[in-house]
């Protein structure tokens, strides 16, 4: 088989993990080797042609603005990534935790906690939390500026390659090609607006693109853009690490939290970074996110409130689970106990209760998860399914039938 022809298959699943029985992958899939091979063509004959995305707004956990793309162009997507992520991951630093593989959430907020607890030298001396965060950063990254990084990315790989007279890993003409045409597409373009306008009320216009200055702004929910967006900030994280030698740095997206013993640096490098952000990067520090504070009181991050000795979730977070509860409870108490409700639906609310528990058991949640089981949670739920160790939720077998 063709290697760009085994790539695709690769890339559709990667696609399809996270879009399982949507409309566009069973679409896709109903013929997938036609559609398949038709990428192929294409791509090789540079014929390829981005089709129009689905814009909308979701207001949890905020209110946001996100371009959908066509599962067909998801997979193009993917194959791009599996192409660049040996080029760029190794580059990158240890402490940009966004789309990346182990660095995740969870990840995130564990090395906060870890740098809180080294800087203060296990909680023995003072130190301070500086938490920042880039207006309108998805908005706002230069795409003519990102495309000459990626392509820079591509030629370092490719001259290395020789050097060690080893075979480059793909194309470098295809994926430059591939990528011009990602990164300068416009998805304002026949894009398909899903709701209602009324929907954009109350957006900030440093949150939507159809706000976005020529050449900038990349749309939210593609994976090619949240890889942009660590590629494009890695400029800022050597600048913090190597030239500021800022030893406790973490960066997930445009939200970075630097750790230091001086808080007047800390307060110095406000300026500093702000004067970076704007003349290298054409990025603005956000005036209103600016978070300065002793380690005793804490930090918010990543959907956790992170102190001495203990780990909380965010309040916000609290409350949609709650809420995830109370519209699960009305399902099952109005449910008919003769029989069991469909095992889809069953799956469905075990998919969402662990994943909450699933989050808290990292934190210290114990008495929170006590509550939620043991009291929020409608007794007749437990007809069908069963707590273990206050950890997850199982359905039982008879009713998984």
């Amino acid at each position: 088989m063709d290697q760009l022809l085994y790539d695709l298959f690769k890339a559709y699943y990667d696609a399809r993990q996270n879009k399982r029985n949507t409309i566009n992958q069973l679409r896709f899939e109903l013929n997938l080797e036609r559609n398949l091979f038709a990428l192929y063509q294409e791509i090789k004959e540079r014929k390829y042609v981005i089709r129009p995305s689905i814009a909308f707004v979701v207001f949890e956990p905020v209110q946001r603005e996100i371009f959908a793309a066509d599962f067909r162009d998801r997979v193009i997507h993917h194959l791009v990534v599996n192409y660049l992520e040996p080029l760029y991951e190794p580059m990158l630093i240890l402490d940009s935790c966004s789309c990346r593989k182990g660095k995740g959430t969870l990840f995130g907020v564990n090395r906060v906690k870890r740098f809180m607890q080294a800087c203060s030298d296990n909680y023995t001396r003072d130190c301070y939390i500086l938490k920042l965060d880039i207006k309108g950063y998805f908005m706002s990254m230069r795409r003519t500026r990102l495309y000459e990084k990626m392509c820079g990315l591509i030629e370092k790989g490719r001259l290395k390659a020789e050097k060690r007279n080893k075979p480059f890993c793909f194309d470098p003409d295809l994926v430059k090609y591939l990528l011009q045409l990602i990164i300068f597409n416009d998805p304002r373009d026949n894009c398909i607006v899903k709701g209602k306008r009324a929907d954009w009320d109350g957006l900030p216009p440093s949150k939507s693109l159809f706000n976005s200055p020529p050449d900038c702004g990349f749309p939210i929910g593609n994976l090619t853009s949240q890889v942009f967006s660590n590629v494009y900030l890695h400029e800022l994280d050597c600048f913090i690490k190597y030239t500021l030698k800022i030893k406790y740095y973490a960066r997930y997206v445009d939200d970075f939290i630097l750790i230091h013993e001086d808080k007047q640096l800390l307060l110095d490098l406000v300026k500093v970074l702000r004067e970076f952000l704007a003349t290298r990067m054409g990025l603005e520090l956000h005036p209103d996110k600016i978070y300065l504070q002793h380690y005793t009181k804490g930090v918010q991050f990543l959907n956790a409130y992170i102190k001495p000795h203990r780990t909380y979730i965010r309040n916000r977070t609290k409350a949609k689970a709650y809420h995830m509860l109370n519209k699960w409870n009305c399902y099952f108490d109005s449910w008919n106990e003769e029989i069991p409700p469909p095992p889809e639906v069953l799956a469905e609310f075990r998919a969402q209760i662990n994943s909450y528990l699933g989050f808290m058991i990292h934190q210290n949640t114990y008495n929170l998860r006590r509550k939620v089981l043991l009291e929020v949670l409608s007794p007749k739920a437990y007809r069908y399914l069963y707590a273990v160790n206050l950890r997850k939720m199982v359905i039982k077998k008879w009713a998984a039938v």
